[in-house]
């Protein structure tokens, strides 16, 4: 009798595999909503700091051109040096002195979209280039968008006007 009851006892029964089958979809059906809900907070906040990188950089190259890029130019000046100025040479607005980001490019969102870019602004209400993610859906003008014109902190509300050469009288 210990033989035929040793034959059984070797493997778990459906039950037992059942039961445990259940607890695992249970332990993933609450932690996969944190996780991907921390990567999507993760993402935000990466386009939010690349926003603020490419503000400074756009800061930098308003000090050297004595004015931000138009919208035609883009935010590739910030890497290139724009048309019609030798590297170097003084042109009509200032002496370009890039590249401006330390990448070779302008980098991508985290969603793997371009930054849009704006000057002289149409969204917000002062005189900032504007700086916009297409946000997680890839699509312009919607809610999950991350713009650098909505300001939510008193502290980000300093304008980043271009500073001139030129003491001012």
């Amino acid at each position: 009798m210990t033989r035929n009851n040793d034959r059984r006892r070797k493997g778990f029964t459906l039950v037992e595999v059942l039961v445990v089958m259940a607890i695992l979809v249970l332990l993933a059906g609450l932690v996969a909503p944190k996780v991907l809900g921390s990567k999507k907070k993760a993402d935000e906040n990466a386009a939010k700091t690349q926003i603020g990188a490419l503000k400074g950089a756009l800061e930098r190259y308003a000090l050297d051109m004595n004015d931000f890029p138009t919208t035609e130019q883009g935010l590739s000046v910030l890497v290139e040096e724009p048309e019609g100025s030798e590297e170097g040479e003084e042109t009509a607005g200032g002496k370009w002195d890039g590249p401006y980001l330390s990448d070779d490019a302008v980098p991508a969102d985290p969603w793997g979209n371009l930054y849009q870019y704006e000057y002289p602004p149409t969204h917000g209400k002062g005189k900032d280039p504007e700086i916009w993610s297409y946000g997680p859906d890839g699509q312009d003008d919607t809610e999950d968008d991350i713009v650098s014109w909505r300001k939510t902190d008193e502290a980000e509300s300093e304008d980043m006007e271009p500073s001139s050469k030129e003491p001012q009288q």
